[in-house]
């Protein structure tokens, strides 16, 4: 039995008449740019954060950009993040012209280490960029104390990681602003490409609207230099009709967590690390392989059909676009174990426990058999 590391087709196949119908009502308004479909999107998003505004953007990548550009980080700033990560959080930084700054991560969680927050800070430092990886919250109590003291922003880069919940309060509601994405991969996922920034602000959301639309305040008077970040209204229509069925996605993800949980914790891996005050959502099911065993076993995995995947292969102060950093290789060390360690298996809503019974004997067998 093949296992694939992601299947939507499932989802998809249950959803098709809705989704059919939804997109050719879309298509007769002929509402195509921004309009009531977009709205009921952005005011059901901000309900289910229990939040003020959610305003809808193309993409995960600009949600991060666009909020840098609205609390006016600019040329020389600097922005504390981490190195374990997709590309465009630090991307959104350095298109500025500001300055990402890494720090090391805890290797327990792979999110940022903010007790290396403060001592990066400098005059420069405008804001802090936390990445809740994987599904998992920041620790984010430290991390606004630390915003409040030196007068930061701190922006969730919360892409992986929709519903889910720190202490009492989500992801996206702890920080100024956060960002989210609906790439096909996440929990929450549209047909194509398309994001969203959750915030409180009323003035910041004001200012989010105007630049995700040329920066225009009234019909061509504009009051900003913006761009073109609109959602796509046949995106936000479809992403209504799943937003429905979030909550359900996720307890069976974190049901398959549990089940990986307790037949792997015998092997040598360390499964995902969690805490009783933050709300692990698992976009991805990632566990460390010790020993320099990762890469076997991945090939045992691939060549047995079962997808897996390495998020990420390497830390990014050590990619050559940021090499102008220098941040010399060793100098996260935490960052760069990681990378050689981690694996992500299979943890779709719709896989089956046969197909999880797959995995788990196919990682048995490959540690019984070394």
């Amino acid at each position: 039995m093949t296992v694939p590391i992601l299947d939507l087709s499932i989802q998809h196949d249950a959803l098709q008449p809705q989704i059919n119908d939804k997109v050719t009502e879309v298509i007769a308004s002929g509402k195509f740019i921004l309009g009531p479909y977009v709205e009921e999107f952005e005011q059901k998003l901000a309900e289910f954060h229990n939040a003020k505004h959610a305003i809808g953007v193309s993409s995960g990548s600009d949600a991060l950009l666009v909020s840098l550009m609205a609390l006016g980080i600019k040329a020389g700033d600097e922005v504390i993040t981490t190195p374990f990560t997709f590309f465009a959080t630090a991307g959104a930084i350095a298109r500025l012209g500001a300055v990402p700054v890494f720090i090391d991560i805890d290797p327990k969680t792979f999110n940022l280490e903010h007790q290396k927050i403060e001592p990066a800070i400098t005059h420069r430092t405008k804001a802090i960029m936390p990445v809740h990886l994987f599904g998992l919250p920041t620790n984010m109590d430290p991390i606004m104390q630390l915003a409040e003291k030196h007068d930061l922003k701190v922006v969730e880069d919360a892409a992986q990681s929709i519903g889910a919940m720190y202490t009492d309060k989500m992801a996206c509601t702890l920080g100024h602003c956060g960002c989210l994405s609906f790439y096909p991969s996440k929990n929450l996922s549209c047909m194509g490409d398309a994001g969203a920034i959750i915030t409180n602000d009323d003035e910041l959301a004001e200012k989010l609207r105007q630049l995700r639309n040329h920066g225009m305040n009234a019909q061509y008077k504009y009051a900003s230099l913006g761009g073109n970040f609109r959602i796509d209204a046949i995106q936000a229509a479809i992403l209504s009709i799943k937003l429905d069925h979030l909550n359900e996605w996720t307890e069976k993800r974190i049901a398959h967590a549990q089940r990986y949980n307790r037949h792997l914790e015998d092997l040598a891996v360390a499964t995902p690390h969690e805490y009783g005050y933050r709300k692990h959502v698992f976009n991805q099911y990632t566990i460390r392989v010790h020993g320099g065993a990762r890469d076997g076993l991945m090939h045992h995995l691939s060549g047995s059909g079962i997808g897996c995947r390495v998020y990420y292969p390497s830390p990014l102060h050590v990619e050559s676009c940021f090499e102008y950093l220098k941040c010399l290789p060793g100098s996260l060390p935490m960052a760069e174990e990681a990378a050689t360690e981690v694996l992500s298996l299979p943890v779709f809503p719709e896989m089956t426990r046969e197909q999880q019974d797959v995995v788990i004997d196919c990682i048995k067998d490959f540690f019984t058999s070394e």
